[in-house]
């Protein structure tokens, strides 16, 4: 008999009006890496909420049995007990508390009712070390980056003497090195005899991982692979997740490219929080009506902090060079300005800077175009309610009304939503930063299609992302950006991976890595002294904590119209 760690049958998990988990089945056998695979709203995550006590026995029906006894979790802290962790996407760290006091949180090393703080730091860097981590226990939490926070909260899952832990989409906001150094650990621990359970969108690591996977598809169990006896490939995956074949990833496009839109010549960039120190050195390049254009490059190349700065300044210090739109020098000081000239950037990161996640859908489609919707200083809320609604049909947001709260939304369609509200502002270029991060391919394969049908209205796209066969598969052409310089510009019909990184790793060891100087994107790492956002971050249209914000934030310029 197989040695199942875990076992869950006939798990049905409802909301108001919707069935999350429809009699699902789950089993995970002791010692191994078991991926969850599934498109946004397939249910994973509820299904491993339902597992951790997040969602508690009596709020679901069916059967859970750990380690062959049945379970009836109440709440978190009793799944713990158990020896059930789990590490959510969003990760639940105080980032003003440091690594030690977060790892030991609500679960302190105390004597008499005092914390013992010699035990608890002693302890905190023996599981540093396990994780691989070199930092001091004393580090607060706001001063070192993602990858390494994600390794404190294994860390923290370690001193629970964690028997199954559970990881949520656990490298979606990593770089390629932090995610080859997390995967290596849940190998090392899958040896010391701890069982994973990983969500993950990323076939590929999933591929690289994982000894069986379960595939989800609108809250049913579809089916598990061996990936030792079964023959496994991503397209057999994709087949399970979206209930079809994806015959082409990419959607098919005959471009019409049309007379140039942008160019941006000479563009230099320095650190807000260095002085002196270059992030963009120079750069050169062209947009076109009706082209999608690609720009590749390293964690910390400077390709954020350049579209930032092109858009109204919102990153970056004694920014120089000059913006020729249809023919004419512009000036674009502001995020105010880079909208009435046409210009639009969707962040990267679309839940802390793109939208609003405890507003509803219409709020935020019209966040950035309040404007258009204002006659003497009052918005039309049914024109608001109207606008949004046709967004909501055109792009296929999947809710049942443009009044329903925008962060109970997937991950697919919450993007959707950051596309509709700056489509809504009618720009002639449209920046496009990591649009499908931490989407499945499913909803993958409709933002391209989106991409490509505002090429096709004369738009002119440039997408920015960290995966090379989506720029291959998207877009005309091709910039490589490494160190803050424009290394190449390599047409579609002479683009591969193999020649883009070639570019994207030139000069390389001339300029070194920017990232530790400051990347606005991953480089809030506060060591380095580069985390964009103290000095002033509008990865949405000036949505930045930092001082500019009331001069630069559309929405704060105009919801007082409100």
């Amino acid at each position: 008999m197989t040695d199942d760690i875990l076992r869950m049958r006939d798990i049905t998990k409802t909301f108001p009006g919707v069935r999350a988990l429809e009699q699902v089945d789950l089993s995970v056998r002791r010692g191994e890496i078991h991926a969850i695979c599934g498109e946004n709203g397939a249910g994973k995550s509820t299904l491993m909420k339902v597992l951790s006590g997040v969602y508690p026995h009596g709020s679901y029906s069916g059967e859970i049995s750990f380690e062959g006894q049945r379970c009836a979790f109440s709440d978190i802290r009793d799944s713990e007990r158990r020896g059930i962790v789990i590490i959510h996407q969003e990760l639940a760290l105080c980032p003003q508390l440091s690594i030690a006091e977060n790892i030991f949180l609500g679960n302190e090393r105390a004597s008499r009712g005092l914390i013992d703080w010699n035990r608890t730091n002693h302890e905190a860097a023996a599981l540093l070390a396990r994780v691989g981590l070199r930092e001091n226990p004393l580090t607060l939490i706001s001063d070192i980056g993602v990858g390494k926070q994600q390794l404190v909260e294994i860390a923290k899952a370690l001193a629970k003497r964690v028997r199954l832990l559970i990881l949520d989409e656990p490298t979606a906001a990593l770089n390629d090195q932090d995610s080859a150094h997390l995967l290596g650990l849940l190998r090392g621990l899958r040896d010391e005899g701890i069982t994973c359970v990983i969500i993950s969108h990323k076939l590929n690591e999933v591929a690289e991982i994982a000894d069986r996977i379960t595939i989800l598809r609108d809250g049913r169990t579809i089916e598990t692979l061996d990936l030792v006896t079964d023959e496994v490939t991503e397209d057999r995956i994709i087949s399970g997740m979206v209930g079809r074949d994806l015959d082409h990833r990419f959607p098919p496009r005959e471009p019409r490219i049309g007379s140039e839109v942008l160019r941006i010549e000479d563009w230099t960039v320095h650190s807000p929080t260095q002085h002196g120190r270059v992030v963009v050195s120079g750069a050169n390049l062209t947009l076109r009506r009706g082209e999608v254009v690609g720009l590749a490059g390293l964690m910390g190349a400077g390709r954020t902090e350049l579209a930032m700065s092109v858009f109204g300044r919102s990153y970056g210090a004694n920014i120089s060079g000059r913006l020729v739109k249809d023919g004419r020098e512009i000036s674009v000081r502001s995020v105010r300005d880079a909208i009435r000239h046409g210009i639009a950037y969707a962040t990267e990161d679309r839940k802390r800077y793109g939208l609003n996640l405890i507003e509803d859908i219409k709020r935020n489609v019209s966040a950035a175009g309040l404007g258009r919707l204002a006659r003497r200083g009052w918005v039309d809320d049914n024109r608001e309610y109207q606008v949004a609604d046709e967004f909501r049909a055109s792009l296929g947001i999947k809710a049942p009304s443009v009044l329903s709260v925008t962060g109970k939304l997937s991950g697919g369609n919450q993007q959707k939503v950051v596309l509709s509200k700056w489509i809504f502002t009618n720009p002639d270029v449209l920046i496009l930063d990591e649009p499908t991060r931490g989407i499945d391919v499913g909803a993958k394969y409709e933002i391209y299609s989106i991409i490509n049908r505002l090429a096709d209205e004369g738009k002119a796209i440039l997408v920015i992302s960290s995966e090379l066969p989506e720029l291959l598969g998207l877009c005309d052409r091709i910039y490589t950006l490494s160190a803050g310089r424009i290394t190449a510009e390599v047409p579609r019909a002479e683009a591969t991976q193999e020649h883009l990184m070639r570019f994207m790793t030139k000069g390389q060891a001339d300029h070194g890595d920017a990232r530790n100087g400051g990347d606005a994107r991953n480089g809030g790492d506060a060591r380095n002294g580069g985390d964009a956002r103290n000095g002033g971050d509008a990865r949405n249209g000036g949505d930045k904590p930092g001082r500019t914000e009331d001069r630069n934030d559309p929405t704060n310029g105009q919801e007082q119209l409100r």
